[in-house]
């Protein structure tokens, strides 16, 4: 099984997006989008600077864990990671967003 695109409505009426590894596992979130063609946006746009290793920010939180921010070329956010404990794990979580984000279908959640 493929990873897949899940996306998800919010009771605020706002569309969201996970991305999701072919185990199951959240590799990467979306934020919220006005309108579910937003957030097919978003997921077209992930596909396309998902190959551009220059477009995952790497950041460490207050904490000392690892995430990473997947930007659009104008720099703006399409999503971001879950808490890694280390870093080898958080470029572990951006390989896979890199092998599964370009084929992977959409579905609802």
């Amino acid at each position: 099984m493929a990873g897949k695109f899940v996306i998800k409505t919010g009771k605020n009426g706002k569309f969201s997006f996970n991305l999701k590894a072919s185990n199951g596992q959240v590799i990467l979130s979306s934020e919220s989008y006005d309108s579910r063609k937003g957030a097919e946006g978003g997921i077209a746009s992930v596909k396309k600077n998902s190959g551009n290793d220059g477009r995952f920010e790497r950041k460490t939180a207050k904490d000392g864990s690892a995430f990473f921010v997947l930007k659009a070329a104008n720099g703006e956010p399409l999503g971001k990671s879950e808490m890694y404990k280390t870093k080898a794990s958080m470029e572990s979580g951006i390989k896979s967003v890199v092998r599964n984000a370009p084929d992977a279908p959409s579905v609802d959640a």
